[in-house]
């Protein structure tokens, strides 16, 4: 008991954090630095709403922590503001985030969420589409209004779904007699719109706005920002914000990577009981986050992806050879299938899926040239050990084995 007590007293009384809650990814600051123009932009495109005016569908693109989500809710609080100000209340910002597992599975569940954000209730599962549907316009056609729906990493519910629900909420307004609605769109993927269906296309890309990565510079100057408010005075060692920005810089200038990069950082200081965040704790708060990342990916990519890599895994521990052939992987994936009742995809879905884990660094697939049969491609997993048992037991949980 006296060794607990020590290790809590030593969190209670360390000075290294100030106010961690501005490190989080949810927090949103005062002001967005290096964000001017798409922050002006975004608002001159929004604030008709003001007026009660449906505004343009909206399109935002640009890589993993470069200001989008943040850009969108900050404008979007600041209209809120300004209505209330004015005296009305017939503007709502409607925001869902399309890659978490309880909304992406199905286009239910997204009417579903965004019902819950809107105070409603509907079963998980149960209904008819169409009556989740009724139940959302009920809701909000109710008076006069704007409604602004923010759907986040919307690519990853096309992924998973398709871009049907995306044509029949955009086709929303003529179903509507008192309501509006204007779509925000969010994706990580600079070609989502590419593949989409042209009717889908034209209708949610009425407006675009690419943001940028942050380079080092900029990324220094947002971690210094956060710092002052995160940290006690003093501590972090000098070089510390400086190191951080240069690995995100690294990572396509992603300043989400920067702040978890800092705040673990601090956690792991905290945790040696020290007085100061050091560069050192930069280095392990890279590997820790580096680890967590992978996991994170293997938790929530969609059931057919999870089912190739546990038959890459499986296979690996079942076969004497490094390399595994594209054709071993697809003999097991079939077996996998027909044991847990899943759909088999053809093999070439399941080809583009092995990419996918080599672009990830979850595989490493060597394509080699075999004469006359062709070519085919050589795959070695690449998690390590410790990866690798976390991996099999997510895999293992959520595929139900």
């Amino acid at each position: 008991m006296e060794k607990l007590n020590k290790i809590f007293d030593s969190f209670a009384t360390n000075l290294i954090f100030k106010n961690k809650s501005v490190l989080q990814s949810n927090y949103s600051p005062e002001e967005i630095l290096h964000r001017e123009e798409q922050v002006g932009a975004v608002a001159s495109i929004l604030g008709p709403t003001l007026k009660g005016e449906k505004v343009s569908n909206l399109f935002l693109y640009g890589k993993t922590g470069t200001g989008k989500t943040l850009t969108v809710r900050y404008v979007g609080a600041k209209l809120e503001e300004k209505m209330q100000q004015m005296g009305k209340d017939n503007l709502k910002f409607l925001y869902v985030n399309c890659k978490l597992k309880k909304v992406s599975d199905t286009e239910y569940r997204i009417i579903a969420e965004l019902i819950n954000v809107l105070g409603g209730k509907v079963p998980s599962t149960g209904l008819p589409t169409d009556a989740v549907y009724s139940r959302f316009i009920e809701m909000i056609d109710n008076k006069p209004q704007i409604i602004v729906l923010v759907l986040d990493e919307i690519d990853q519910a096309v992924k998973k779904i398709s871009d049907n629900f995306i044509y029949t909420l955009t086709r929303m307004n003529s179903e509507l007699k008192n309501a509006q609605i204007s779509l925000v769109g969010i994706s990580n993927s600079l070609t989502f719109m590419d593949n989409l269906d042209p009717r889908v296309k034209s209708s949610l890309g009425e407006e675009e706005i690419v943001f940028p990565p942050y380079n080092a510079l900029q990324l220094k100057d947002i971690l210094k920002e956060r710092a002052t408010q995160a940290f006690g005075e003093g501590c972090l060692e000098e070089g510390v914000i400086e190191k951080c920005a240069a690995y995100a810089a690294r990572e396509h200038g992603d300043a989400r990577r920067a702040l978890d990069l800092l705040r673990v950082a601090g956690e792991l200081a905290v945790r040696d009981d020290g007085k100061k965040v050091l560069l050192k704790h930069i280095d392990a708060a890279n590997q820790k986050i580096e680890r967590d990342k992978m996991l994170d990916v293997i938790e929530s990519e969609p059931t057919q992806f999870q089912l190739v890599l546990y038959s890459i895994m499986q296979l690996g521990e079942n076969l004497p050879k490094e390399n595994l052939s594209t054709g071993e992987v697809y003999n097991k994936y079939q077996e996998l299938c027909e044991s847990t009742k899943h759909e088999v995809l053809t093999q070439r879905r399941v080809s583009d899926i092995l990419s996918e884990f080599d672009m990830l660094g979850i595989i490493n697939a060597r394509v080699i040239s075999k004469g006359r049969q062709g070519r085919t491609r050589e795959i070695k997993l690449m998690l390590a050990p410790g990866i690798k048992d976390k991996a099999r037991e997510i895999l293992e949980r959520t595929l139900d084995l």
